[in-house]
């Protein structure tokens, strides 16, 4: 794509935190800040990603079909070090090229889940390169913010964002639940499971030590992660019930083999308890904004 509607997409994507309009509205997206190969020049480039069941994320070098790779493939073929921004987190990752079967695999998610991947695929003669990307550790995770109330409210829209799109690809999908559906989902049970993990053993006690005045809100808190917990345990029994759940990533979980769902789960029953979810979370994020927020940044003066 041409360099200003690049730089477009990126200035609204760093206003917005990771939401904007357009071409890439509603995807999931990307900026990669690669190191260039001719110049030795930072160069920031928004990309479509998608989850690959754990730590690492995957961007495909489709160049839209093009005959040539996209410039930033080939700066991370010359310096796989990168810096990653997903609207929530800025971090420093590695990227590893996938070769033969788990690209095929790879690939074969991502047709399914947009055809479009297949259509550029169909357009050129090379292979569409896929590239993992995972996060190399460099300290705490760095949000942009410059308060730990502002954080938290960036990462809570984090999540909703992330829940309004699995609960949108669910409705628009077929009689089965893909294999990318799959790994969106448990990939966001676990975020969720991370996160509150996080606030239970950290941003907690922190709190409880500030003001002895707290303590019934972080007890309420802790009920709610509780609640929420036994929601994402319904959540992914309904959406991998043979307990393969990353392993969807890998084509053990695929029955036919071709890095397809086979059928995967009913979208009816897990669209329910996306429902039930969402509304329990939204009600435990925003007690917790009003509560908290005021306290962090209180803390900090």
């Amino acid at each position: 794509m041409p360099n200003d509607f690049n730089q477009q997409v990126i200035e609204e994507f760093r206003a917005n935190r990771g939401r904007v309009g357009g071409y890439f509205e509603g995807a999931r997206l990307l900026l990669l800040t690669t190191t260039g190969a001719r110049t030795g020049a930072p160069h920031t480039t928004p990309v479509g990603y998608l989850h690959d069941g754990g730590e690492r994320v995957l961007v495909i070098a489709s160049a839209g079909g093009s005959p040539k790779h996209p410039d930033w493939f080939r700066n991370l073929l010359a310096d796989p070090r990168l810096t990653v921004e997903d609207g929530v987190f800025t971090y420093d990752a590695r990227a590893v090229v996938l070769e033969g079967e788990e690209r095929d695999r790879a690939f074969a998610r991502a047709v399914e889940a947009d055809p479009g991947w297949g259509e550029y695929q169909a357009r050129t003669e090379r292979v569409i390169p896929v590239v993992a990307l995972e996060a190399v550790e460099s300290g705490p995770p760095n949000t942009n913010t410059t308060s730990m109330g502002e954080a938290i409210k960036v990462i809570h829209d984090g999540f909703r964002r992330e829940l309004a799109l699995v609960r949108k690809e669910i409705m628009d999908s077929g009689p089965g639940l893909g294999a990318q559906l799959r790994i969106n989902c448990l990939t966001l049970c676990q975020g969720l499971h991370n996160h509150h993990t996080g606030e239970d053993t950290a941003l907690f006690p922190y709190l409880a030590a500030q003001d002895d005045e707290l303590a019934p809100v972080l007890d309420r808190l802790r009920q709610e992660h509780e609640k929420i917990a036994a929601l994402l345990s319904d959540l992914r029994e309904v959406v991998a019930p043979d307990g393969t759940a990353y392993a969807a990533a890998d084509a053990s979980a695929h029955p036919t083999g071709d890095g397809s769902a086979g059928g995967g789960a009913d979208p009816t029953f897990v669209l329910a308890e996306v429902e039930r979810l969402t509304e329990e979370l939204e009600a435990h994020l925003r007690y917790e904004e009003e509560e908290l927020i005021p306290a962090l940044d209180a803390a900090a003066r």
